[in-house]
C-alpha cells in the first residue's frame, strides 16, 4: 500500500490520536482498583474485520472508479484493432450551380469547389442540376508493423488499468482494517478512562469518609480530586478518538449506520495465532504496485514501436464506383427540367495508392526522443518501485517481530504493577505510606493494561501492513476471522 495514500492518511490521522490518548495515560490515570480496570463487558458480536474489508472491497467508489477506467481501456483496445478493418465510405449529392470552367490550376485548398467539363468561353450567371452518388473503399494491406505496435500498446494499458484496479481494492482493504483496528484500540482507551473515572469517584467517597473522620489528611481528598479531573480528561480525548476513528471507518462501509454495532474483538484481542507465521520469502513482482509499473513500461515500450514505424510509405488498396448526373450539355447548353437531378453517368476504378510524407522525418525523430525518454523514466521508476517494495518489507517484518516481542513481554508488565498495586494498598491502609504511592502505582497498572491491548492490537496491525506489502490480505483476514 502506498505511504501517501489517501485512504491511509484518515486512518494514520485517527491513530495519531489513540496513540496520544495512550501517551497521556502516563500522566494521569485511575484509581484504587485491585482487579484489571480494562475488561471489556461482554458484548454482542456482530461486526467482523472480514465483513469490513469485503463490503469496502464491493462497495468503495474508489474501486468502481478503477474498475470503469479498466472498462475504458479494454474498449481501446477493441478501438485500435479496427484499424485492420477497411474503410467504406459513400456520398450522395444534389446541387444547382453555374456551369463556367476556365484553364488553369489551384493550389491544394478546401475552400473553392471543383469544377469539371469543356471551358465554353462565357461567363454566364445561368444554373444547372447537378448530382452525384458514389463509394470509396479503402484498406491497408500491411503497416510495417504500425498498427500491431498500436494494439500491443492498448493491451499494456488495459494490464496496466488491471494492476490499477488490485492496487485500489488492496489499499482500500488495507485501510478498512486499519481503521477497524484503530477504532477497536480507541474503544478499549474508552473503557479503561470511563473506568478511571468510575473508580477514582468510589476513592474519592471512601476517602471523603476517612477525612470527615480525621482519619485521613484533608490533602488526600483534594489529590483524589485532582486525579479524577484528569481522568476526565483522559475520558474526553478517548471519546473523541473513538468518533473520529468511527467517521473514517463509514466511510468504507456501504451503510454507516452499521458502525453503531458492537465489533467482534474477542479474537482480536486475544492472544496472536502463533501457527500464522512469516516465512521471509517475498516477491514484489507479484505485487499490484509492480504489476502496474511493469505494464506501463510496457505501455511504453509499445508507444516507441508506433512511433518508430510511422515514418513509412502508406500503401492503400482502393476501389471506387461512382454516377454523375449534370443539366448542361457538352457544348455549353442548359438542358431543361429535372435533367441533372440522377447520377446517369457511371464510372469506376481500383487502383493501389502509396504516399510518403519525406519531410516527416523531423517530427517523427522529435517523438521518438520524447518517447525514448518517457520509457527510460518509466524503466527507472519500476526499479524505484522494486526497492521501495523491498524497504517497506522490511520494515514490516521488524515491526511485527517487534510487536510480538512487546505482547509477550506486556502480560509480565501487567502481573508485576498488579503486584505494585496490591502492596501499596495494603501500606496505604495501614498507615505506612501516601497516597501519591498508591496513585503512582495504579497508574503503572492502568499503562500495562492499555500497553497489554494495544500491543495484540498492534501486532495484529503489522501483520495486516505486512501483508499489504505482499500484495493479498487473505492470509491476514483468515487468521483474523
Amino acid at each position: 500500500m502506498k505511504a501517501n495514500s489517501p485512504f491511509t492518511r484518515d486512518v494514520r490521522r485517527i491513530r495519531g490520536i489513540v496513540v496520544g490518548c495512550l501517551l497521556a495515560a502516563s500522566g494521569s490515570t485511575v484509581a484504587l482498583a485491585q482487579s484489571s480496570v480494562t475488561a471489556t463487558p461482554a458484548v454482542t458480536l456482530d461486526l467482523t474485520i472480514v465483513q469490513v474489508v469485503q463490503d469496502a472491497e464491493q462497495n468503495y467508489p474508489a474501486i468502481h472508479v478503477s474498475e470503469q477506467d479498466l472498462n475504458a481501456a479494454v474498449a481501446n483496445i477493441r478501438l485500435a484493432r479496427t484499424a485492420y478493418l477497411p474503410r467504406l465510405d459513400g456520398i450522395v449529392e444534389i446541387n444547382r450551380a453555374t456551369r463556367n470552367n476556365v484553364f488553369g490550376t489551384l493550389l491544394p485548398q478546401s475552400t473553392l469547389p471543383s469544377m469539371s467539363g469543356p471551358v465554353i468561353g462565357t461567363n454566364n450567371a445561368g444554373s444547372v442540376w447537378g448530382s452525384a452518388a458514389g463509394l470509396l473503399i479503402n484498406w491497408q494491406p500491411f503497416d510495417f508493423g504500425f498498427r500491431n505496435a498500436k494494439v500491443e500498446a492498448a493491451a499494456a494499458a488495459r494490464d496496466r488499468a488491471n494492476a490499477s484496479v488490485q492496487r485500489s481494492q488492496l489499499e482500500v482493504s488495507s485501510a478498512a482494517a486499519d481503521a477497524f483496528l484503530t477504532v477497536l484500540a480507541a474503544r478499549q482507551i474508552q473503557n479503561s478512562a470511563q473506568a478511571a473515572v468510575d473508580n477514582w469517584e468510589i476513592l474519592r467517597k471512601s476517602i471523603h469518609a476517612l477525612t470527615a473522620a480525621e482519619l485521613r489528611p484533608g490533602a488526600d481528598e483534594s489529590r483524589v480530586e485532582a486525579e479524577k479531573a484528569a481522568a476526565n480528561t483522559q475520558l474526553a480525548l478517548a471519546t473523541e478518538a473513538v468518533e473520529m476513528g468511527e467517521a473514517t471507518l463509514a466511510k468504507f462501509l456501504s451503510k454507516p449506520d452499521d458502525i453503531t454495532k458492537p465489533l467482534n474483538s474477542e479474537h482480536l484481542l486475544g492472544e496472536f495465532p502463533m501457527g500464522v507465521e512469516d516465512d521471509g520469502v517475498f516477491h514484489p513482482e507479484s505485487t499490484p504496485a509492480m504489476l502496474e509499473q511493469h505494464a506501463a513500461v510496457s505501455q511504453s515500450a509499445s508507444e516507441l514501436r508506433a512511433t518508430d514505424r510511422s515514418w513509412v510509405p502508406q500503401f492503400n488498396l482502393e476501389a471506387a464506383g461512382y454516377g454523375r448526373g449534370t443539366g448542361a450539355a457538352t457544348n455549353g447548353q442548359r438542358l431543361n427540367g429535372a435533367n441533372g437531378l440522377a447520377p446517369t453517368v457511371g464510372n469506376y476504378a481500383v487502383g493501389l495508392n502509396v504516399t510518403f510524407g519525406f519531410l516527416d522525418f523531423a517530427n517523427i525523430h522529435a517523438r521518438e526522443a520524447s518517447q525514448a525518454a518517457t520509457l527510460k523514466a518509466e524503466q527507472s521508476r519500476e526499479t524505484l518501485v522494486g526497492r521501495q517494495l523491498q524497504e517497506q518489507f522490511s520494515q514490516a517484518r521488524a515491526a511485527l517481530r517487534a510487536m510480538r516481542g512487546i505482547a509477550k513481554n506486556t502480560p509480565i508488565q501487567v502481573e508485576a504493577a498488579r503486584t505494585a498495586l496490591a502492596q501499596a494498598t495494603a501500606r496505604y491502609k495501614a498507615g505506612l505510606t501516601s497516597i501519591d504511592d498508591v496513585a503512582q502505582t495504579q497508574r503503572l497498572l492502568v499503562q500495562a493494561e492499555m500497553d497489554d491491548s494495544i500491543a495484540r492490537l498492534n501486532v495484529w496491525r503489522a501483520f495486516l501492513q505486512l501483508q499489504s506489502v505482499r500484495g493479498d490480505l487473505q492470509s491476514f483476514l483468515r487468521a483474523a476471522q
